[in-house]
């Protein structure tokens, strides 16, 4: 019998909070920005806050909760990333639509030829971002790695250029100061065809921060304010410690934290309404044995699910953070934190998720990890998409055909949706014990080197105009002319 209002298609969804909850939350971010305020060290964000009815006192602000509220209208629901390549749309950031990427600036790199642990360099972030491209379930690049081996005044361009050349997924970046992430979003407009163009279908967005507890560096607000100026999406992401920098107590580090990011917020709408803004943030505790931040906690899954579910509350897009790990080389403790993440992270739906492929709490990258983690990302994402039920794949008169003893190995209704229905790893084993002695007997970790190893050397992501390609090196030597090199 017909049924309306029916869902099909359940879906393994994960809450942390509840809406009350969120609402405490949420009215306890905007009384900790209405009567403790925030620093800005910016002489023209102070002035922006100060038109729009803040209280002022030296650079530290006090925002009213109007000020608040009224961002939260005039923001954008959804913030789409395309293909720099075809400029077509391939991450519409909305509900609880789950994108992954790496993370960027890890000082040092497993080396997959060697297994050193080496400095990152701009080679290392090329051959990540190669690797990025070429597999399936990882939907955008961050740099996985900072380049050291080029001046560190202008390292960021390169960081970008070594990204682009070698993807045409869409990319997050980091950016030194202002004039650096000017000139990469002159790159970018290069590539896209113009500033319109990039405005329209963009396929960067930059990644800030503030500074715990409660302070907008300048270099921070003013690439907040110039993404506004432009048009372009900014992801604005508190990394809180709870017991450091932020109070013990979740709730009062998840407080805190979201005060942060929405007064980036109010700051971002004063300067241009309508501008596209992520928010979200790396919320963990300070290890107090160790004093690290860490990324393998149960409280970083924790926080990061509860302010999903706020994000979801207040139907904004969120920077989340999943497939990272504590442990210094990939074993066994690597693959669990990282699976928990990610699977939790699929249930949240938090949307643009980055850190895939972080080691040694953020101090490393690990490409073999990396590839471990695409597979965990798909068999994440065949979880969260749940059981469809509908006359079709109830299957009874395929049942009724076959009947009592039958098999439907050879049905054509098995042809017809055992590929939909089941999700094939590329790294996990499920070979019959002979047959996996007699390929190698080889470990996870090997065939993700393995797989690795044959990226780098046999896939050739789609190259860049040359045109394109030098007036980029262009802007980068102009970059260095302007430091005296």
């Amino acid at each position: 019998m017909p049924r309306s209002n029916y869902k099909a298609n359940g879906s393994a969804s994960l809450q942390v909070l509840s809406d009350d909850q969120c609402r405490r939350l949420i009215g306890a971010a905007m009384e900790i920005l209405e009567r403790t305020g925030v620093l800005y060290f910016d002489d023209e964000a102070v002035a922006i806050m100060k038109r729009a009815g803040c209280y002022v006192d030296g650079k530290r602000v006090r925002i009213p909760f109007k000020l608040v509220e009224k961002a939260l209208t005039t923001v954008p629901r959804k913030v789409s990333l395309c293909n720099s390549r075809t400029g077509q749309r391939v991450m519409e950031m909305e509900g609880g639509n789950a994108y992954f990427g790496t993370g960027s600036d890890t000082p040092f790199f497993i080396d997959p030829y060697t297994q050193e642990r080496i400095p990152s360099s701009k080679k290392t972030v090329e051959m990540a971002a190669k690797v990025i491209d070429a597999l399936p379930n990882l939907d955008f690049v961050m740099s996985l790695g900072i380049v050291q081996d080029v001046p560190q005044l202008v390292y960021d361009r390169h960081q970008f250029e070594a990204m682009v050349l070698n993807t045409s997924k869409p990319i997050v970046i980091t950016a030194i100061d202002m004039p650096g992430y000017g000139d990469i979003i002159e790159m970018c407009e290069l590539i896209a065809g113009g500033e319109e163009e990039l405005r329209k279908n963009p396929f960067m967005t930059l990644y800030a921060e503030p500074i715990s507890p409660l302070q907008h560096p300048g270099d921070s607000a003013r690439k907040l304010m110039l993404a506004a100026k432009k048009g372009l999406p900014v992801v604005y992401t508190p990394c809180i410690m709870a017991g450091g920098t932020v109070p013990a107590t979740l709730a009062g580090a998840m407080a805190t934290g979201l005060a942060e990011s929405l007064s980036g917020l109010v700051l971002n709408q004063q300067t241009r309404e309508g501008s596209p803004f992520i928010m979200g943030g790396v919320f963990t505790i300070m290890d107090m044995q160790t004093t690290i931040f860490s990324y393998g906690a149960p409280e970083f899954d924790l926080m990061m699910g509860g302010l999903a579910d706020i994000s979801n509350f207040l139907d904004l897009p969120m920077f989340g953070t999943c497939g990272c790990t504590d442990a210094k080389v990939v074993d066994e403790q690597a693959l669990i934190e990282g699976a928990m993440s990610i699977l939790l992270t699929a249930q949240s739906g938090a949307n643009l998720n980055h850190d895939v492929g972080y080691i040694e709490h953020g101090n490393c990258a690990s490409l073999e990890y990396l590839c471990i983690c695409d597979d965990l990302i798909g068999m994440a994402r065949k979880i969260v998409n749940g059981i469809e039920v509908t006359p079709e794949t109830l299957a009874l008169d395929v049942i009724e055909r076959v009947g009592p003893g039958g098999n439907f190995l050879a049905d054509e209704h098995t042809m017809r949706h055992f590929k939909k229905e089941t999700w094939y790893p590329r790294l996990f084993e499920r070979k019959f014990y002979e047959n996996w002695v007699s390929d190698g007997g080889k470990t996870l970790f090997e065939r993700s080197n393995e797989r690795v190893i044959d990226i780098l050397e046999n896939y050739e992501p789609e190259p860049l105009p040359r045109d394109v390609q030098q007036k980029m090196k262009e802007i980068i030597e102009r970059a260095e002319r302007k430091i005296g090199i």
